[in-house]
């Protein structure tokens, strides 16, 4: 597994962004873990999570001009990347985020950033029912610009309201590919070959992959 990946699980677990135990989920499922990127909230924590979006990005095929973060926590996540693209990467790519409502004052309007062009990949900490990615889509596509990839955290590998997962659903809706730091099975490897009080918590997941799990 890259350093990058090893790196994301290990922060996450310390600042308890990632978390084990019983978690009720909006689906009404009761999830043995719990991602929560809200938890990165310090300037060392939220560097370092730009540096492992951009080492995924980097990592990944896809091809872009811009990057887009979807109001809220697409915003601190998409100032970020950018930075470490710049930094890391040698890349200075513009990004743009929305308001959650249109400014009618100023130089208003729905975005804020440079005009939307070109291939756009967007930004976000994980998918669930895609609503926010949906959003990002129609305002994407609204200025002619052309989505080409979504980048996120974690990848739940979980069903959606079908056989296929979250991610897989909002994949082929756009018809673009979705790219993860890391997924649920590469936290389970981590799990696994970095023994401590959390290996308790494998068969769990490991159960719970065998029922929602995709």
């Amino acid at each position: 597994m890259e350093n990058y990946k090893q790196k994301f699980i290990r922060m996450s677990i310390q600042i308890g962004a990632l978390k084990f135990g019983e978690f009720e989920l909006k689906s009404g499922r009761v999830s043995p873990y719990f991602f929560n990127m809200g938890l990165f909230s310090t300037g060392e924590a939220i560097k370092n999570i730009g540096d492992c979006y951009a080492s995924a990005l980097e990592e990944s095929v896809i091809e872009y001009d811009m990057i887009f973060g979807p109001a809220y926590k697409g915003i601190p996540l998409v100032s970020v990347l950018a930075s470490s693209l710049s930094m890391n990467h040698g890349k200075d790519v513009p990004f743009v985020y929305n308001r959650k409502e249109k400014k009618d004052h100023g130089e208003g309007g729905e975005t804020v950033g440079p005009a939307l062009s070109d291939k756009v990949v967007i930004v976000d900490d994980v998918i669930t029912a895609g609503t926010a990615i949906k959003e990002a889509s129609q305002i994407i596509q609204g200025a002619g610009a052309e989505i080409s990839g979504i980048l996120i955290a974690l990848d739940r590998q979980e069903k959606g309201v079908g056989d296929l997962s979250a991610v897989e659903e909002v994949s082929s809706d756009l018809q673009v590919p979705v790219i993860s730091i890391v997924d649920l099975g590469q936290v389970l490897v981590f799990l696994k070959n970095n023994p401590s009080e959390l290996e308790a918590h494998v068969e769990a997941i490991e159960n719970y992959r065998k029922k929602y799990g995709v």
